[in-house]
Order: structure tokens, then C-alpha cells, then sequence
């Protein structure tokens, strides 16, 4: 809250050695502010190779059209939401949700396989499918000053039947998620845990007592 527009979902940056990516891209209404901050990290906006887009819903994903134009950046997201952001769908996105719609965007490489790696530089990030808060959620992990760090957005859900949400999908990626274990994890509306205990905690919270 109050670093880009309020309806934003968190947008991260990854940066590796003047290679840069962006972790979702927000509903797009602040988006020179998200430039600015990105600016304020060192890092100039044009380095920014990927857009790494965790799910279809409007708050992560309003911004990508006009980001895509102003940087020119590779679009990665999962095939089975990609199809909802190139149509515009804006009940299966959310955006009607927000009192808006969807500008509708080609996904420039579509993730199939169950785990894939996008190379940054000389580091990679790992794409890990993790159905349920919507069909094609997808976690990104990575390596830092030897810390696993992951970021898994919309941990929480909710689950919707008019988002496609799936609740077994999504109690068996909560499982998955405490599995990978994290020492860091970038959540997208909670902010960002630091320690095994503490990710793994913030993660059970939301499975079945």
C-alpha cells in the first residue's frame, strides 16, 4: 500500500547482475510510479527482460498491456490462463470485480510442464504450476545469497467458482508449497515472509484444522 495505486497486488523485481524481471504487473494505474520505484532500486525499466505473471486476476495482471508496449519485455504465464488474458475475460480475470476491463494481451511464451526454468542472466528461476486459487497459478523460485526464495501470490485464494478456482487443487499446492521450503517467501497481499518457520506457518494457515 501507497507504493503503486491500492488495488495493486504486489509486484516484485528480481535483479541478477543487470538482468532484470518483474513479478506481476498490477492493474496498471500507477504504472509511472512502478517505473520510478524500479528506478530508485538501481535498475533501469529497459533491462527488464520478463514479466513473470503468477495468475490471470486483474490485480496482477491489468498492467501487462502497456508495460509490454513501454518495455517491450517477454509475457510468461501458464496455458491455462493465458487463454483468459488473450480473450479479455473479465469474469474469469476479475476485473469486473474492480469496475473494469481487461486489455487483452498475447502471452508471448505459455507455460505447459509441470516445472520449466527461465534463465536470467546466469541465475535461473524455476516456474512451478500450482493449480487451485485459479487453473494455471504458477509459483516462480530462486536462489539468493543462498536462500530459496519463492514467490507464490495469492497464497490466501480466495476461491471463486466464476474465477475457476478448484479447493482440492488448491489444498494439494498449499501441501506442495510447504514443500519446496522456502526460506523467503513474496506473497501478494500479505508482504513477505523471512524464515522457514515463518513461510511455512503463514502457508498452513490457510489448509484445513
Amino acid at each position: 500500500m501507497g507504493l503503486t495505486s491500492g488495488d495493486d497486488a504486489a509486484i516484485y523485481l528480481i535483479h541478477f547482475d543487470g538482468h532484470a524481471a518483474l513479478v506481476d504487473a498490477g492493474c496498471g494505474h500507477s504504472q509511472d510510479k512502478l517505473l520510478e520505484n524500479i528506478r530508485e532500486c538501481g535498475v533501469d525499466p529497459g533491462k527488464i527482460e520478463y514479466l513473470l505473471i503468477t495468475h490471470c486476476h486483474f490485480d496482477h495482471t491489468g498492467g501487462v498491456s502497456s508495460l509490454k508496449q513501454r518495455l517491450g519485455c517477454t509475457i510468461i504465464a501458464h496455458e491455462l490462463d493465458a487463454r483468459f488474458l488473450e480473450q479479455g475475460d473479465n469474469e474469469v480475470t476479475a476485473a469486473n470485480w474492480y469496475g473494469s476491463s481487461l486489455t487483452p494481451f498475447i502471452v508471448d511464451r505459455k507455460l505447459t510442464d509441470p516445472e520449466e526454468e527461465i534463465p536470467l542472466g546466469r541465475r535461473v528461476i524455476t516456474a512451478v504450476h500450482m493449480p487451485g486459487h485459479s487453473p494455471g497459478s504458477v509459483v516462480y523460485q530462486t536462489a539468493s545469497e543462498g536462500l530459496r526464495v519463492l514467490f507464490a501470490q495469492d497464497v490466501h485464494g480466495p476461491l471463486d467458482p466464476t474465477l475457476r478456482s478448484n479447493r482440492e487443487d488448491y489444498f494439494h499446492s498449499l501441501e506442495r508449497l510447504i514443500a519446496l521450503d522456502a526460506d523467503i517467501l513474496c506473497e501478494g497481499h500479505y508482504g513477505v515472509y523471512k524464515g522457514k518457520q515463518r513461510v511455512k506457518e503463514f502457508i498452513s494457515s490457510f489448509l484445513p484444522q
